[in-house]
């Protein structure tokens, strides 16, 4: 059976530690805060991200990663192994989806030899990375690339992810809630519940108000998509936007209400934490739907 190379990007806010542990391939999204534009060859600590967020009011913009970037990828990483799978980020929340179709068969016709097999996750931040994780265990256990695609493609509408933000503004900024909405929202303390749809797009489902109740709310949404539901949770993924004492909250309480014993916690990258902002808490695991 031919060997091949997972792929992923910074989207998906796995760890570099685990990056490094599965030799997966990383391709970075490019941002821009206070002027300076951050890539794979400058990288700005993630405690200074938010804390330029929370503090200087610093506003972060991201883009998306062209053609050419895809095909400079690829390209390196085919040194390695002629057959790649990339787990990219969800096409319903930016174009980089398409960009490496695009790049990954002009590099097939040009190298028949090769080939590259782009996964849209439809997924963002760790439910990015929990289906790398799946992928990866597909792979230890010797699925060709073909199966674990197979595989991911019918796990995806079953990956649920439901998180809450702490500042609406950020919200307001990338186009999901209205400006009255994020101002009457901040100043009653409501706090929106949200979940990535079988597009892959953000959707708010619910409000409430406070904080402690938002924690809760995806809890209760856990238990809502995980009854009667077959499938394995045998690891829980949750991030975090600079809240870790929060994360810590939700991991305990699942662990109290469920039973499941592992965790993969990290915090949310700039690429999805621009957006999301500081303070904002996501949940990833296993349900009957999205």
């Amino acid at each position: 059976m031919d060997a091949f190379k997972i792929i992923t990007d910074t989207t998906a806010d796995l760890s570099m530690e685990y990056i490094r542990e599965n030799h997966l391939g990383l391709i970075y999204f490019n941002y821009i805060m206070d002027g300076i534009s951050y890539s794979r060859e400058r990288q700005l600590d993630w405690k200074e991200f938010y804390r330029l967020m929370r503090e200087e009011g610093k506003m972060p913009t991201t883009s998306q990663v062209n053609p050419q970037e895809y095909r400079e990828y690829f390209t390196e990483f085919l040194k390695e192994s002629k057959n790649l799978l990339y787990i990219a980020f969800s096409s319903g929340l930016s174009g980089s989806c398409s960009n490496a179709l695009l790049a990954a068969n002009e590099l097939m016709e040009e190298n028949p030899e090769c080939k590259i097999i782009v996964v849209d996750s439809r997924a963002a931040s760790m439910g990015e990375g929990l289906l790398v994780h799946k992928a990866l265990q597909k792979q230890a256990m010797g699925k060709s690339m073909e199966e674990v695609a197979d595989y991911l493609k019918e796990l995806i509408p079953h990956l649920v992810h439901v998180f809450t933000v702490d500042d609406l503004n950020h919200l307001y900024r990338g186009g999901r809630v209205s400006k009255a909405a994020a101002v009457i929202g901040t100043i009653a303390a409501i706090k929106p519940i949200l979940h990535v749809d079988d597009e892959g797009h953000l959707i708010p489902i619910s409000k409430v108000r406070g904080r402690k109740k938002s924690l809760n709310a995806l809890l209760d949404y856990m238990e809502e998509k995980t009854a009667g539901y077959e499938g394995m949770n045998d690891m829980i993924f949750i991030s975090h936007g600079d809240a870790s004492e929060d994360a810590e909250y939700v991991r305990q309480e699942i662990e109290r209400r469920f039973g499941i014993k592992n965790f993969r916690i990290n915090h949310i990258g700039p690429t999805i934490g621009a957006h999301s902002g500081p303070g904002t808490i996501a949940l990833f695991f296993e349900g009957s739907s999205r």
